[in-house]
């Protein structure tokens, strides 16, 4: 291969961007992946050449020859980072490393090339240099941004592709929790396992998503605004929800939270909870999780809080959990005081409110 590091981009302007009052009007009721920049990033892989053609080019469709590996036997992976903008103006990312050193174990799981850590970080000052007046101002709003990377090579034969593309999109996002964060309820399946031993569970995938699709509508048939699995072995234990990480808060200040065991994803909020939770003095204990001790927890009093965490919400309080047979919990009950404490003390790191005591933050507008 003739890779060289680091890439180099080069960079077409859009001719049809929108204009600041366009944006403005966007970015002031942005929502959530309803709205995209003006520009993307996209870098080729080939076995013979490695990764090349790194360019920031105008938003719009990709063209994909109908034979095209990932439209037939799912070979895509996708991260999901946020650009923060801080007081002063500047734009940061969340411990962005952490999201380039987990798109590589991705792609090591789905047979696609590693990018380097030093590639994807410059991937992402390149759309920021571009698309940074995309990067919204008001209270709790940010750019959600995309990185991808699919199977791109024209071939109907079952092995890893020899041709990948990389592309990074960008959507601004409103306030996740529009009224105030307040507790939500989520579904237990019982029917339905988000991943296997030894699957893709551990990669951030678009089939396992997809796998939680259908019992994420029986959720909202019942009211509920997530899903929790349980383990595809003995399916007592808990998993994570369709895209987030669960924690137990016990009584005497304990955090339990499921350990990352090949099936679960291992969330950078999660890992990040789990640090200023220690910083605070908590134990934390990484471990499997049977139903029966959230329940039981929960009736004795063990178990004060709980709430789920990710990358769109930060942390969500969780009021109660809902069967077809039982309910764990009060959907009426208010947040959690840790919970909340820990929600306010990440985001106030990640706006610059608060310092940065680990090096979390890496600018990229500069």
């Amino acid at each position: 291969m003739t890779t060289t590091y680091p890439l180099a981009f080069t960079s077409t302007p859009s001719t049809t961007a929108r204009d600041e009052a366009e944006r403005e009007a966007i970015l002031s009721d942005p929502g959530f992946g309803k709205h995209f920049t003006d520009h993307m990033v996209q870098v080729t892989w080939t076995i013979q050449d490695g990764w090349h053609d790194a360019e920031v080019v105008p938003y719009g469709p990709i063209s994909l020859d109908p034979a095209a590996s990932v439209l037939h036997y799912g070979q895509e992976i996708f991260e999901g980072l946020k650009a923060y903008r801080h007081a002063d103006g500047s734009i940061w990312a969340f411990r962005p490393e952490a999201n380039a050193l987990r798109l590589q174990r991705s792609a090591e799981r789905l047979a696609l090339p590693q990018l380097s850590v030093e590639d994807f970080l410059e991937s992402l000052r390149q759309l920021i240099k571009v698309d940074g007046g995309w990067v919204p101002s008001a209270p709790e709003t940010c750019l959600y941004i995309r990185p991808f990377m699919i199977a791109s090579e024209s071939f109907l034969g079952v092995r890893a592709a020899q041709k990948v593309d990389y592309r990074v999109i960008a959507s601004p996002a409103g306030a996740y929790f529009s009224g105030g964060v307040a507790p939500v309820s989520i579904w237990l399946s019982t029917e339905y396992t988000r991943a296997g031993r030894g699957g893709t569970g551990a990669a951030k995938c678009g089939g396992n998503y997809a796998a939680s699709l259908l019992p994420q509508e029986e959720a909202y048939r019942n009211g509920c605004s997530q899903v929790l699995f349980l383990d595809s072995q003995e399916g007592k234990y808990l998993e994570e929800l369709g895209g987030m990480n669960v924690f137990l808060v016990k009584r005497d200040g304990t955090l339990v939270t499921p350990e990352i065991n090949g099936t679960i994803l291992e969330g950078i909020t999660r890992q990040s909870i789990i640090q200023l939770a220690k910083d605070r003095g908590h134990a934390v204990e990484e471990r499997p999780v049977t139903l029966d001790e959230w329940r039981e927890g929960v009736a004795s009093g063990d178990i004060t809080e709980v709430f789920a965490c990710g990358t769109a919400a930060v942390i969500t309080p969780i009021g109660a959990l809902k069967s077809k047979d039982f309910e764990i919990g009060d959907s009426s009950a208010p947040a959690g005081e840790l919970t909340m404490a820990l929600r306010e003390e990440l985001t106030d790191i990640q706006y610059g409110r608060r310092p940065d005591r680990h090096g979390w933050l890496t600018r990229l507008d500069a």
